[in-house]
This record gives structure tokens, sequence and C-alpha cells, in this order.
């Protein structure tokens, strides 16, 4: 979705300054990852459809559910706001969403609830909630799982609101959870690392999970929304230069890893991907 366009500065984030990404950058821990994996699967939730005005493009609106050895329920971004599935025109209306697309398919069966019921899970059962940065199809239900970790960049996080949509955000950050905020590569559990890849917004992150039988996946969230994206330019991003920067780094990645890519938002793509409640193990 659209970026935020008030300017931030990088180095403004109150835990430490984030690392420029720079092409060619390595990572090094992924071979000891893939070996101690504590991963079992991962799941892409249905969290609507979206088609964009400027070119066509019908997109997928995507979310996780990754899920240990041990029976940690990590969930990665929430869609849309539930006020999208109870009236869609008043939502989009209120938001000024129509200038830039509009949703054809978000029900009551698309919010992260009903997604997650589909895996036998509960939203009282999600342990870590990750956000790959707080644009307006992803922040939706941030508030919605106050007992669960809240993961997300240290630089987003310092922002005074989630970015949600043309600079107006409705949604405040929750007050009484307990945050993990990421400045550099992280190992957050054993085979899931969190990689900062700005550029598309000002603290996004992606993901390498390692799974047992499928081998490395790279979730590139927005970071790559499809594989066209590197070819056709970041015009619309936040930093278009840190975009192309952390994009070249990802193919990279996946590259050197052999990682399967499933990206942010490619409508080629979407319809093959394994959705709740199938997964990749």
């Amino acid at each position: 979705m659209q970026p935020f366009t008030a300017s931030y500065r990088l180095n403004d984030c109150p835990v430490m300054h984030l690392a420029q990404i720079k092409i060619g950058t390595k990572y090094s821990l992924t071979t000891t990852i893939m070996k101690n994996s504590s991963i079992e699967r991962l799941t892409v939730l249905d969290f609507g459809l979206f088609q964009v005005h400027a070119d066509g493009r019908i997109i997928g609106i995507q979310g996780y559910l990754i899920q240990t050895q041990d029976g940690k329920n990590i969930l990665v971004d929430t869609g849309f706001p539930a006020k999208y599935a109870e009236n869609v025109q008043a939502a989009s209306d209120e938001d000024g969403l129509g200038a830039f697309g509009h949703i054809i398919t978000l029900s009551k069966e698309n919010l992260p609830s009903a997604q997650l019921a589909r895996c036998g899970v509960q939203p009282q059962d999600i342990d870590t909630l990750i956000m790959s940065h707080t644009h307006i199809d992803h922040v939706g239900g941030l508030n919605d799982f106050p007992q669960a970790t809240l993961v997300i960049s240290c630089v987003e996080r310092s922002l005074p609101k989630p970015l949600y949509w043309n600079n107006h955000s409705p949604i405040d950050w929750p007050a009484n959870v307990q945050y993990h905020l990421i400045d550099q590569e992280t190992t957050l559990y054993p085979g899931l690392t969190l990689l900062p890849t700005p550029g598309h917004s000002p603290g996004h992150l992606s993901l390498l999970v390692n799974l047992p039988q499928s081998g490395p996946i790279l979730l590139t969230c927005d970071a790559i929304s499809r594989q066209s994206e590197p070819k056709e330019g970041f015009d619309g991003s936040w930093d278009p230069i840190q975009a192309e920067k952390s994009a070249a780094m990802l193919l990279e990645l996946a590259d050197r890893e052999q990682a399967v890519i499933i990206y942010g938002h490619d409508p080629e793509q979407w319809a093959g991907l394994r959705k709740a409640p199938n997964y990749y193990q």
C-alpha cells in the first residue's frame, strides 16, 4: 500500500539507530538456524482482496501464522481494520482509501480471528505479534492481541502513531503490552530471523523462516510486494533508494540460501499459495 509520506529520520530510533542496509550485505546465521530450527509450520492467512487503481492489479492482503515445535503461535500482520468487514464503503470513505484503490473481498471470514480459527487457534493463543510495518492493510488488528509480545522495528515504533494511511492514523500504539523492538538482524526463535528492510516504510521488517520439510522461506512482506517490483522500481516508497537496496539484499539472500520467496502482494503468486487451513511444513 501507499507509504507514509511525512519526513522521518532513521536515527530518531529511541533505542539504537537502524543500521543502513547495503547491497551485498551478508547474513551468516542462516546455516546454523536451519540445523536448529524450532519452526514447525507456516500458514498463509487470507485477509481479503484489493484492487489498485493505478494499474488494475488485484492483490491478496496476507498475513502469516508461524508455529513452533513447542506450541508457540506467532502472528505476522493483521490486515485491514475490522470496520471494513462491517461496511467497506463507509470505511473506505472515512479513510480516503478510494484514491488508491478499492477492496474487492473482505468479510468477517477474512479477519484475523476467523483466519486463525481455520488453524485451530484463538486470538488469545497468540504468543507473539510481529508487525512487518504499520500501513492500513497490515495494522488493522494491532490492538487485538494484548497478551502477545509485540515485535516491531524501533524506528517504526518511535513514530507518534502507526503509519496507517495517507498521513492519517486513527490507531494508537497499544499501551499495556510488552514490546520487543528490533534494530538489527534478529533471531527471534531458532529458525525465524527478522531482517530490517527499510524503504517501503521507515522500519519495515522481512522474515526468513526455516521449515523442517520445505526448507528456507523468505517472507519479503512489502519490501518486495511482487516479483516484478525490483525491475519496475520503488517510486511510491517512503525512500525509493533504500527500498532498492533492501530488495537487492533480500534477492541475494534468497539466492544464496536457495529460499522460496513469498512476496507481500503478488497477483500471480497469490492464487497458488497454501492458505489456511493448509500450511507449509
